[in-house]
């Protein structure tokens, strides 16, 4: 028979393997067997976003008078999408290119103006040259009694007078240059003028920015169009994602550029394929009617999750689900 002493020395020995063996058992199994992998999945959901883009004339006011699409047709990038009436902006255009001209021409009559000024202080030069020699040879001969005073006077008057043409042609030549400068600048305003008018003129044309679909059309012809007025609305559906919310508990289990899968109640049994393009920095409260207050006050994290909809199957407000593979904490 066996003590009851020896019975319990047996079981604390049986006790300690066995706490011994259930504290080994964790790294001698990653040690054997790697890792241990994620604890599973989870599935978020949310409604399908797209980029959109409000179109609307710009710097213009018109009636409308070509607007071949409706709601629901795919355009692609650069189709005209609206016209307006410009025959006001086209004659514009014309006024302004016809000041352009003018002002081209007023150019070479100015410089014409600085070259006859130029001849005209060559010739004032001359002129006091011949006026001051005149008068240096009545000063000689007054000198001697050969002429009277009142010659004299008058060499020196003209020699004076030929001095003062010269200064007033002088300045004219600086105001035909001023006047050439005051010109061109005029040239380029008009220049710049008839630009801005073919800028103008091109507003009156509206063009999808990018391929989509037209969600909503807000206009009909004859409707006057102004800056900021919406027409069309075009959705961007070769880029679009899913808007969803992922627990604080399984933030850290969630990574940037995961690959997941989309599914939707439209097309049962088709799997579209995505990313994790987006975790949001900051917690929320679950965005949505709760019935509980535990519900109410869970923290969530908004992601974005970009999908490949080469088929333009998904379109904004779609309601879809996504699952997401958990990895490791901290991994």
């Amino acid at each position: 028979m066996i003590s009851r002493k020896r019975l319990g020395i047996i079981a604390l020995i049986i006790v300690i393997f066995a706490v011994g063996a259930f504290l080994l058992w964790k790294p001698l199994r990653q040690l054997l067997f790697g890792p241990p992998s994620g604890p599973g999945t989870i599935t978020v959901s949310g409604n399908i976003e797209a980029h959109q883009s409000v179109l609307s004339f710009t710097q213009i006011q018109a009636p409308i008078v070509y607007l071949p699409f409706d709601e629901g047709q795919y355009v692609k990038a650069d189709t005209v999408l609206a016209r307006v009436d410009d025959r006001y902006y086209r004659q514009q255009l014309q006024i302004d290119r016809s000041n352009l001209n003018v002002a081209g021409v007023q150019i070479a009559v100015v410089q014409n103006n600085l070259a006859a000024a130029v001849s005209t202080v060559a010739s004032d030069r001359f002129n006091l040259v011949q006026t001051q020699q005149d008068l240096n040879r009545d000063k000689a001969q007054l000198k001697y009694g050969a002429i009277s005073r009142q010659v004299y006077d008058q060499a020196f008057t003209a020699k004076g007078q030929a001095a003062a043409a010269l200064a007033r042609d002088q300045a004219l030549v600086g105001v035909a240059r001023e006047n050439i400068r005051l010109a061109r600048a005029n040239l380029e305003a008009a220049r710049a003028k008839v630009q801005l008018d073919q800028v103008t003129l091109s507003y009156t044309t509206l063009r999808a920015p990018f391929s989509g679909v037209l969600a909503v059309r807000e206009a009909e012809p004859g409707e006057l169009a102004a800056p900021g007025v919406a027409i069309f609305t075009l959705d961007d559906l070769d880029h679009v994602w899913l808007r969803a919310y992922v627990n604080e508990t399984n933030l850290g289990q969630v990574r940037l550029g995961e690959p997941v899968t989309v599914t939707t109640d439209t097309y049962p049994g088709k799997v579209y394929h995505g990313r994790i393009a987006f975790i949001s920095s900051e917690a929320e409260f679950t965005p949505k009617t709760v019935q509980t207050h535990a519900e109410r006050v869970a923290l969530v994290y908004r992601v974005r999750i970009d999908i490949a909809n080469p088929a333009h199957e998904l379109l904004p407000g779609m309601p879809a689900d996504s699952t997401i593979a958990l990895l490791p904490a901290g991994k």
